[in-house]
C-alpha cells in the first residue's frame, strides 16, 4: 500500500465507521497527465449517490486541511458494483455461495483464470465448484496463489 493510501485510509476510516459503511477498496492512480484517488465504498443494501457525496465531502475537507497529496488529483467516491472486487479474507467470507473470478499467479492444473461459485474459505485455500461443460468440478486454489479476485456476474 502507498503512503497516501495509508494517510488515506488512516482519514477515511472514522468517517466510513460512523456513516456504517465498508471501505472496500482505496486506489492512487496516475492515468495519462491526472492523478485519482478513488474511494470504493460499499453497505449490505448497497450505498447510493448520497452516500457517495457525503463521503466525498467528509474526506474533502479533511485532505484539505492536511494536504498529504503534494499535486492536483481528482477524487472519486463510489460503490464497487456488481463484480466488486475481494481483497480481504472477509470479502471472501461474505462471497461463499456466490460466482467469483479468479486469477493466479501461476498456472495451477494449466490454468490461470477460474470461475465458478465459491463454496468454502478457509483463509489458506478457496474452493470453487467450476462448470466444465455439462459436469461440475471441484478446485481448491492456494490463497497465496490468488492474484486477483471479483464477484462474477452470470446470465442464466
Amino acid at each position: 500500500m502507498s503512503k497516501v493510501t495509508e494517510v488515506v485510509e488512516e482519514l477515511l476510516t472514522p468517517i466510513v465507521t460512523e456513516l456504517e459503511l465498508e471501505l472496500v477498496d482505496i486506489e492512487y492512480v496516475k492515468e495519462g497527465k491526472n492523478w485519482f484517488l478513488r474511494i470504493y465504498i460499499d453497505k449490505d443494501s448497497g450505498v447510493d449517490i448520497e452516500e457517495c457525496g457525503i463521503v466525498s465531502e467528509r474526506l474533502s475537507e479533511k485532505l484539505d486541511s492536511l494536504d498529504p497529496i503534494p499535486h492536483n488529483y481528482f477524487l472519486e467516491v463510489s460503490s464497487p458494483g456488481a463484480e466488486r472486487p475481494l481483497k480481504k479474507e472477509k470479502d471472501y467470507q461474505k462471497a461463499i455461495g456466490k460466482n467469483v473470478h479468479i486469477k493466479t499467479y501461476e498456472p495451477i492444473d494449466g490454468e490461470k483464470i477460474f470461475e465458478g461459485a465459491l463454496t468454502a474459505f478457509d483463509g489458506e485455500t478457496v474452493t470453487l465448484e467450476v462448470k466444465i461443460k455439462t459436469r461440475k468440478k471441484t478446485v481448491v486454489l492456494p490463497f497465496d496463489k490468488v492474484a486477483s479476485a471479483r464477484l462474477a456476474v452470470t446470465f442464466s
